[in-house]
């Protein structure tokens, strides 16, 4: 009841929706399912790319809509309730016959539902920015106090230690940002953020021997995969070429010209799909779409007039910029492989689904806060 009078509330406000924010994601995911339609054309994927990323890009933008009405300050208020189901559900993962490795993947971070599976990580990665973002907006004057600090450290290192344990380094990388990104804005001294990296810079080599050696072995390729392309390297190699085989303008999406074959071209390697059909313009293209869309998020933050509102938006760029920033560093081999998507172009329901809720997020504050 309570959400079906606060969304009839909204809707007579006639509120205005971001228009830009949300035209720039629909254009980015409809580019996406042209993408996913090439390579399958092109022989490089099934038909079920299409299909799955044209029904996630549906559900995710009827989402979307339905959460941008909803105050989001509702949405705070429940949020503890929501971040108990989503670690439910990554605990769930250790269940014998519950986690999911898919093919391609080393990380057992999935659950299959028949013919479609779902990652709790993403999940959690919502739960955690409503929750932390609560948390943050509620001892903001004693952020920089030694109990606080350590409880906000304590909330930020759950998901990260749940997540790790799957073996989803990935995902790890992505909260660790979202939480250092919303701890700088709340206004964290540079007293606390020099220790925490002091501490970190010390603790390296035992992070570095509990890594698992394919990790090792990615992370020492990186810059170089020709060392091992019949091994490890292979994928990160193939990508490179790609890139350097597009050009400036690309050899096209449907010219049916012989292209490199990159290993889940569709999924974490699509940056090098589009570089290679598109050539180096199509690259930046997508490199300026998601610029102009962040901009838009960080613009939203800056607006809000309630703290909670605004470490929201910015958790959502966090997630945004730091995928982006992996996921083409790793076909400009200066990143290793972990399997990061580039956020509303990559094959993945579970990803393109919580994107959309995420822009939701901010379209809800952005809704709220212009009233």
């Amino acid at each position: 009841m309570v959400f079906i009078s606060t969304l009839s509330k909204n809707l007579n406000h006639k509120v205005k929706t971001d228009k830009l924010m949300f035209s720039i994601c629909i254009v980015i995911s409809t580019f996406s399912i042209i993408l996913m339609t090439s390579i399958y054309l092109n022989g490089l994927g099934n038909s079920r790319i299409v299909i799955m990323q044209t029904i996630a890009t549906i559900l995710g933008i009827t989402l979307s809509v339905v959460i941008s009405f909803i105050d989001y300050r509702l949405l705070l208020k429940i949020s503890p309730l929501f971040a108990i189901i989503a670690i439910a559900m990554v605990l769930s993962l250790k269940i014998e016959g519950v986690g999911y490795t898919p093919v391609g993947s080393d990380d057992n971070a999935w659950i299959k539902f028949g013919f479609f599976s779902i990652q709790p990580s993403e999940i959690l990665k919502l739960a955690f920015i409503y929750t932390f973002a609560l948390h943050l907006s509620k001892v903001k004057r004693k952020i920089n106090t030694l109990g606080t600090f350590l409880l906000l450290c304590v909330h930020g290192l759950i998901p990260i230690v749940l997540i790790i344990d799957t073996g989803d380094y990935g995902s790890a990388i992505v909260f660790v940002v979202i939480f250092s990104t919303m701890m700088f804005v709340a206004g964290l001294s540079w007293r606390f953020i020099t220790v925490g990296f002091t501490v970190l810079l010390g603790l390296s080599p035992f992070i570095w021997m509990k890594l698992p050696n394919y990790l090792k072995q990615r992370i020492k390729l990186a810059w170089y995969p020709e060392i091992d392309i019949n091994g490890i390297g292979y994928q990160q190699y193939q990508g490179k070429l790609a890139l350097k085989n597009g050009g400036l303008f690309g050899k096209g999406l449907f010219s049916n010209n012989k292209l490199i074959e990159v290993p889940e071209c569709y999924n974490d390697f699509i940056f090098s799909y589009i570089c290679q059909t598109l050539g180096f313009i199509g690259g930046v293209v997508t490199i300026v779409l998601l610029t102009v869309l962040m901009a838009k998020i960080l613009l939203t933050a800056m607006e809000c007039k309630q703290d909670a509102g605004s470490y929201i938006c910015i958790g959502v760029f966090a997630i945004i910029l730091i995928q982006s920033v992996i996921n083409v560093g790793m076909i400009l081999c200066v990143i290793p492989v972990i399997g990061v998507t580039l956020p509303f172009v990559s094959y993945g329901g579970t990803s393109l689904v919580i994107s959309y809720i995420s822009i939701g997020m901010v379209l809800s504050v952005h809704r709220t806060n212009n009233k």
